[in-house]
């Protein structure tokens, strides 16, 4: 049986929420597991080949920008995304980059876990480039929580 992976608020008790401006992308999907942040973000972050191809495809599109394809240097990184905070129920990941600023939550709470993603655009291409995006981030997004839900 497959896991019913749905579009939901971010909970209030989120550290991302008082980044949220009225300008800003916020999207979150969720899905039943009792998976910790850390294991959950780590299997999002294992993607799938197709997803491999789009973010191989991304980065030949977005190199002439001089955008960033894996992320700044950090000690602590899932994927590309350099670990801005953790704590029990929540990591967040993410940097600043010329055109946007994105971070990805990710939060166990009461056998859920939500996959929320926030970006503040700096620029007319950070909008047309979150507007180019957005088909494929709610597939992985979807897809990302569907692997997490079969892991626990």
């Amino acid at each position: 049986m497959r896991a019913e992976v749905f579009k939901t608020a971010l909970p209030t008790n989120s550290a991302l929420i008082d980044r949220i401006a009225a300008t800003d992308f916020m999207d979150c999907f969720a899905v039943s597991s009792q998976l910790p942040p850390r294991a959950a973000a780590n299997t999002i972050v294992d993607f799938p080949i197709w997803a491999q191809w789009l973010l191989h495809l991304r980065r030949i599109v977005t190199a002439p920008f001089g955008l960033s394809n894996d992320g700044p240097p950090a000690a602590d990184k899932i994927g590309p995304f350099p670990v801005e905070q953790e704590s029990p129920c929540e990591l967040i990941a993410g940097f600043n980059d010329k055109h946007l600023d994105f971070r990805v939550s990710v939060m166990s709470q009461d056998d859920t876990v939500f996959l929320a993603t926030w970006v503040h655009p700096h620029n007319v291409g950070g909008r047309i480039y979150l507007t180019a995006i957005m088909p494929f981030h709610v597939l992985i997004a979807r897809n990302a929580l569907s692997r997490v839900a079969a892991r626990g």
